[in-house]
């Protein structure tokens, strides 16, 4: 099964997905792709708790892929996304991202670059396929803003066909060893905000100290080699007991995101710290303070490290 994974809540951005998934589906088989929203039909989908009926559907389909086509654009990136991404690289299913804007992103300005706001995706990436030039003008022109449209929509077909091509040279079964390595003392990972340091980070770090675990945080953005970071901080995140991370902020952060994600494939606690929720609401669901894969995947919220030992799995 392959699974496009796209941001939801605009028309375009469903519409995208859609012409992703029919695009794969021409060379793959409509059956063997899956496209959420569509194929949850959540339009008129009842359930008594209709987001979560909706994240248990999408996470059943993530525990049998063979490959992800993930569309991404601009600064901030979709969380539910990203959460899907870590879902299905810690389960070692190949992730194609297709990045539909011209942005890049470096340390320095005359450094290395990458292609997302947090290196950890581009990491986790098996390839990035980037749609940053505008496609050739029409032959017969038929006024600016028509000529401009063609030129856009030219530049995604090809994009996408590109990256639906790649996708199906990588794809490979799932495959995740769930052992937790022999350690004398548990490990908690703290993904902290990229946006700046919480008052209450060293009290988190104390108190999972005080409740008996070896405690690591990210350092993948304060460090000069960004990729080499992510890499460290993906292999101890994914081996760890318990994954805390910072949600605080509109929407959870790329990285954030895809470390949820792969400690709900993998069965690990994740707390979310979170001191001022913003609730979300979309028809026919449930109100939410976060994106759904990213609410449901949590096993706690606390917004002060008080609440931390509460939440913990013995």
């Amino acid at each position: 099964m392959l699974y496009v994974a796209h941001r939801l809540f605009a028309a375009h951005d469903r519409a995208l997905g859609a012409q992703t998934a029919r695009i794969l589906g021409e060379t793959a088989g409509d059956d063997n792709v899956f496209l959420p929203f569509c194929d949850t039909d959540e339009e008129d989908l009842v359930a008594d708790i209709k987001g979560l009926r909706l994240f248990e559907l999408d996470s059943a389909r993530l525990r049998y892929l063979s490959g992800m086509l993930a569309l991404l654009h601009g600064p901030s990136l979709d969380d539910g996304v990203c959460m899907e991404i870590g879902f299905a690289a810690a389960l070692g299913v190949p992730v194609v991202a297709l990045t539909t804007d011209f942005i890049t992103y470096a340390a320095t300005p005359d450094g290395p670059s990458w292609s997302f706001p947090d290196p950890l995706i581009d990491f986790l990436a098996a390839d990035v396929i980037s749609a940053r030039t505008l496609g050739a003008a029409p032959e017969g022109r038929s006024g600016r803003f028509a000529d401009f449209e063609h030129r856009n929509r030219a530049q995604l077909v090809e994009a996408v066909h590109l990256a639906c091509q790649r996708l199906l040279e990588l794809t490979r079964p799932a495959q995740v060893n769930d052992q937790k390595p022999a350690r004398e003392q548990r490990l908690a990972f703290v993904e902290p905000s990229p946006y700046g340091a919480r008052a209450d980070g060293d009290e988190i770090g104390a108190k999972l100290h005080e409740l008996g675990y070896q405690v690591v945080t990210a350092n993948r953005l304060s460090v000069n080699d960004r990729l080499d970071g992510a890499a460290a901080d993906w292999a101890t995140a994914i081996s760890a007991d318990l994954l805390v991370v910072d949600v605080s902020g509109p929407e959870a952060p790329p990285g954030a995101a895809a470390m949820i994600g792969a400690a709900v494939a993998r069965g690990r606690t994740v707390l979310a710290y979170n001191p001022a929720p913003a609730w979300t609401f979309a028809h026919g669901r449930e109100p939410n303070w976060r994106n759904l894969m990213i609410q449901y995947g949590v096993s706690g919220m606390f917004a002060t490290s008080a609440e931390i030992k509460d939440l913990v799995r013995e």
